[in-house]
């Protein structure tokens, strides 16, 4: 085990114990994965400092200039849209004193610190720095914000602190094969995105979305009518995502393939796609629209999530299409409340002395499978 890492309790040792083990002897996780802080240490260093992470759509960032911020394992990050329109990514601190640049999202021309006000170009460059002409052996030749990388998969925005990671084309692949081609998920419209802060562990959050066999119980004032548990089906999952189908009849037009869907056939008009793409980055996929959820750990207590979601370009093109979302936001809204509530209950359960995992039912599936990421991550880098 890594010596700087100082791991008490039993997490590691829970973590190691279920590497490798079959599904149908599987249990929830161990409550010290959840609660230990210096768990966390393990995660950011394994987990977000290695992995591609997502940091929403492309299409958020649609003009020269339109930036978000970012934070991965530590490092402020900047995400724009350059003067020749490609997606680039920079560590967001000034080449100076080290100060943060940019916060939020907007639109600029120039990333100037707000602490002595050096400035930078939309391509990382640095351009001007003010009262430094006296200051021997400085020189602005060869000065530019560190380098990020970034991609952009099927609209959506993701970078690494990894130099040597796999392209996402190449790890999402099969998930572009089986799931996410067929809805041609690159061609919807982000229409909304938020912020929020929930007080639970980011890991019981993810494993709430990832599975549906809390639909019909947590969720029986809005979805769970709508979803057919006997009708799930949860295909075993990859190393790099897991996903699960639901049919739907939506009270909602926008919950089925539009009318002038040409490509999506039968059931799959009005079949939903749930997927999570480790570690943290989780979409509901139907016909006619989308939702997700990033997250990022807030300590051991509390998760970061970017919430957002939109339509499909039929809906978008459709003189209703806003409307429909509209609506739907009021529903997702009203989900995502009855989920906060949830997730807040088993983080607190969790925490409890005589708090036991229990064995895991045939449609929780997926969350069998981000355990075995998890162990893969952590316990397969650590001897």
């Amino acid at each position: 085990m890594d010596k700087a890492v100082d791991m008490t309790g039993d997490a590691y040792a829970a973590l190691s114990a279920i590497d490798g083990q079959p599904f149908d002897e599987a249990r929830a996780l161990p409550p010290a994965i959840y609660t230990s802080p210096d768990f966390v240490k393990l995660e950011e260093a394994h987990i977000f400092g290695r992995e591609w992470v997502c940091v929403g759509r492309a299409e958020s960032l649609a003009k020269a200039g339109d930036y978000l911020t970012f934070e991965l394992a530590g490092q402020p990050i900047i995400v724009l849209r350059d003067s020749k329109k490609q997606i680039r990514a920079y560590s967001n601190v000034c080449l100076h004193r080290m100060s943060t640049l940019l916060h939020g999202s907007g639109n600029t021309r120039m990333i100037v610190c707000p602490y002595h006000a050096w400035s930078y170009g939309l391509d990382g460059t640095l351009k001007n720095a003010p009262h430094m002409d006296q200051s021997p052996g400085f020189s602005k030749k060869g000065c530019k914000l560190p380098d990020v990388r970034s991609e952009v998969w099927e609209g959506w925005i993701y970078v690494t602190l990894n130099a040597d990671i796999e392209p996402v084309a190449t790890r999402l692949a099969s998930l572009s094969e089986k799931v996410t081609g067929r809805y041609r998920m690159g061609d919807y419209v982000e229409t909304f995105r938020e912020e929020h802060v929930w007080d639970t562990n980011w890991k019981v959050l993810a494993e709430n979305f990832m599975e549906s066999y809390h639909l019909f119980a947590l969720h029986k004032a809005t979805v769970g009518p709508f979803s057919k548990v006997e009708e799930m089906d949860c295909p075993e999952g990859e190393p790099t995502f897991n996903y699960h189908w639901i049919t739907k009849e939506s009270a909602l037009a926008i919950g089925n393939a539009h009318p002038d869907n040409d490509y999506l056939e039968g059931e799959w008009r009005r079949t939903t796609a749930l997927i999570t793409i480790y570690p943290s980055h989780m979409i509901t996929l139907t016909p006619g629209y989308f939702w997700y959820l990033v997250l990022r750990p807030r300590g051991v207590d509390q998760v970061d999530i970017l919430y957002g979601g939109g339509l499909s370009r039929h809906f978008v093109d459709d003189e209703k299409g806003q409307t429909h979302m509209a609506e739907m936001k009021t529903l997702l809204d009203e989900v995502n409340d009855e989920d906060r509530t949830g997730v807040e209950r088993v983080y607190r359960g969790l925490k409890a002395p005589l708090a036991r995992p229990g064995r895991l039912s045939h449609l929780e599936r997926p969350n069998y499978e981000f355990g075995q990421y998890l162990a893969r991550q952590i316990c397969g880098r650590i001897d």
